[in-house]
């Protein structure tokens, strides 16, 4: 099976995708390394640099005792020499599952239905799932109900993170300026699959009540002619030491630190990001442990 969006899996697969990191995290750290995946390839497409998604399927698969392939634009250029659906049915007869951090979600897509090995959203402009499988992780390991307050971009992070938040039965608001918003669509899959997350254009409205409090930059990768545009539309809407209290702090990083959230902020003791970060490591070896079992 493919994952390339949360609700790829069932709210039961979904636990138990984070039951298995948080048991080879915890084994890892008593044991080290493991043979999981020994012989095992990970092929990684990217169209978008990364530092986290590539250091942490990387050294997943190093420490699963399995081996990964990088191929960057200069390696696989996506609609140039070939189709899509023909890079996908070659990669599919050498390596045991394909990762992919691209542009266009039909990318994607089309590599899931072409692969015939599992393939994993790594990001996409519409998804980032494997962030929110590590967003759960942190969450289950600093709280017990909390409930989350997102302000900033309905982007891509904020979109995955609201069905995972529907499927864990997490309290969610949203807070976003006008014209930047949720995409509708992704709200009612998030209602089907428990409850969509109560939506505002007030931040403070939305924090109110909150345990934690998520942000992402305001301007992503691909939207630099954007960023005047987003800078004044997002006026208002930075976490600062005043309006984040005593709450935990949450981002998927990098961080532009002095738009979204401030320098202090980050520093600060009520920041679990760190372990956000982290948790990407723990969180994608789960899935892909997860992943070789139901072949």
């Amino acid at each position: 099976m493919n994952f390339l969006d949360v609700d790829d899996l069932t709210t039961g697969e979904l636990a138990a995708v984070l039951d298995r990191a948080a048991a080879i995290k915890a084994d890892y750290r008593e044991t080290g390394a493991s043979d999981l995946l020994d012989g095992q390839t990970l092929g990684m497409i990217f169209e978008k640099p990364s530092t986290r998604t590539r250091v942490s399927f990387e050294t997943g698969m190093t420490q699963l005792g399995g081996h990964a392939v990088f191929l960057g634009p200069d390696d696989i250029g996506l609609h140039g020499r070939e189709p899509v659906k023909d890079i996908a049915r070659a990669l599919g007869r050498y390596v045991d599952f394909v990762m992919a951090r691209v542009y266009d979600h039909a990318d994607v897509v089309e590599l899931g239905e072409y692969a015939e090995v599992p393939v994993i959203n790594a990001l996409t402009d519409d998804a980032h799932p494997c962030q929110t499988l590590a967003d759960l992780l942190t969450i289950r390991e600093h709280f017990d109900d909390p409930t989350v307050a997102w302000v900033g971009d309905g982007n891509n992070v904020c979109q995955s993170f609201v069905l995972g938040a529907a499927m864990s039965g997490l309290d969610l608001a949203v807070a976003t300026p006008e014209g930047y918003g949720v995409d509708e669509g992704v709200l009612k899959r998030a209602d089907g699959l428990g409850a969509a997350p109560a939506t505002t254009t007030d931040p403070e409205a939305a924090i109110a009540d909150a345990d934690v409090v998520y942000t992402d930059v305001w301007v992503s990768m691909g939207q630099e002619d954007e960023r005047a545009e987003k800078l004044a539309a997002f006026e208002g809407f930075q976490v600062t030491p005043e309006r984040l209290g005593d709450r935990a702090l949450m981002h998927c990083l990098p961080a532009h630190r002095g738009e979204e959230v401030t320098d202090a902020v980050i520093e600060s003791d009520n920041a679990i990001v760190w372990d956000q970060a982290e948790n990407r490591l723990h969180a994608q070896k789960g899935l892909l442990a997860w992943l070789a079992e139901q072949e």
